[in-house]
């Protein structure tokens, strides 16, 4: 089969495609023919070496694609059946081998693309706005990057749960974008000072979801109100430099959080009824995921520049048949 693989940390160059042999599932686990796999910036930050890994390996953790076998154990799956995954390392590839329990099945209705990117920035879009902050129907909430593949869907799901969305992006196309989808507020970057959002919020955010990280922190901590939270779940600008705690205090006596997905679908259980809850949403329509970008599988290093760029909008995706 074809992979991408890593040998060194770096940039997007170090993705390199090479031949690899087809791997054999063990006790309950499938192997799974990849339609097509999810590009996200987590895939960058194990890239460039920001979250450590064992050198050499494959990237990549999400996908969707065609069960072809099942080890031992594995009752509930059968050859051709349809699946999705966000916790199968080394999914940048034409076959995946992932543990029974992290596949779902692909309902009738949503194509590979969307299939192979629903799970990682869906569940993560559920988890931030159901469980990290305090925020209230009528509040202000700042999304920033709205018209990314995680902000698309923030901006929807805090639209249905009542709240008032700020939102940021880089151009006027992508500012379009997230009206269309219910932000009430969309600034250009140049204009998205602590200032100008305190004004439209009337005082301040109640709750900020800052996906970008360096360039965006000491804005986004500004426009909090009292007691308000900075949500921090990425980093698509860079690591954020270390945080006196006192700055919080002189903010307001503000929350700050930084979370992560696999802390919030720890256990089968809760995992499984995040993922049923946004399929839900993807099939009723209440829930829109947008495929901005698909690259071949050897384009992998080109996925990554337009990713990290800012070049594209809603989610990016690889091929791996070409």
């Amino acid at each position: 089969m074809r992979a991408i693989q890593i040998s060194d940390h770096g940039g997007p160059d170090v993705l390199t495609p090479i031949d690899a042999d087809i791997p054999e599932p063990g006790p309950g686990e499938v192997l799974i023919r990849t339609t097509a796999v999810g590009v996200n910036f987590i895939d960058t930050y194990f890239r460039e070496g920001v979250y450590p890994r064992e050198l050499p390996f494959v990237p990549g953790s999400e996908g969707a694609g065609v069960v072809e076998s099942v080890g031992p154990g594995t009752p509930d799956l059968v050859a051709g059946d349809r699946v999705a995954w966000c916790q199968a390392p080394g999914s940048y590839a034409q076959y995946v081998v992932a543990p029974a329990d992290a596949l779902v099945a692909v309902p009738d209705g949503v194509d590979d693309d969307v299939a192979a990117s629903m799970l990682l920035q869906g569940l993560t879009a559920h988890y931030l706005i159901t469980d990290t902050h305090r925020a209230d129907p009528g509040d202000w909430v700042l999304i920033t990057a709205g018209a990314g593949g995680v902000g698309q869907l923030l901006i929807q799901l805090a639209v249905a749960r009542g709240f008032q969305v700020i939102t940021t992006t880089s151009t006027p196309d992508k500012a379009e974008l997230c009206r269309e989808l219910g932000a009430e507020h969309v600034l250009l970057y140049p204009e998205a000072t602590p200032e100008r959002i305190r004004e439209l919020s009337a005082g301040g955010v109640q709750v900020v979801f800052d996906g970008v990280g360096k360039d965006t922190f000491d804005s986004s901590l500004d426009s909090l109100d009292r007691r308000g939270t900075l949500v921090l779940f990425g980093a698509a600008s860079g690591p954020v430099p270390p945080v006196d705690p006192q700055r919080l205090n002189a903010a307001g006596s503000v929350f700050l959080t930084r979370p992560t997905l696999a802390h919030y679908i720890a256990t089968t259980s809760e995992y499984r009824a995040r993922a049923a809850e946004v399929l839900d949403a993807l099939v009723a329509g209440s829930l829109t995921l947008t495929v901005g970008a698909r690259f071949g599988l050897s384009e992998a290093a080109q996925a990554h520049r337009a990713l990290q760029s800012r070049q594209t909008s809603g989610s990016v995706v690889l091929d791996p048949s070409r």
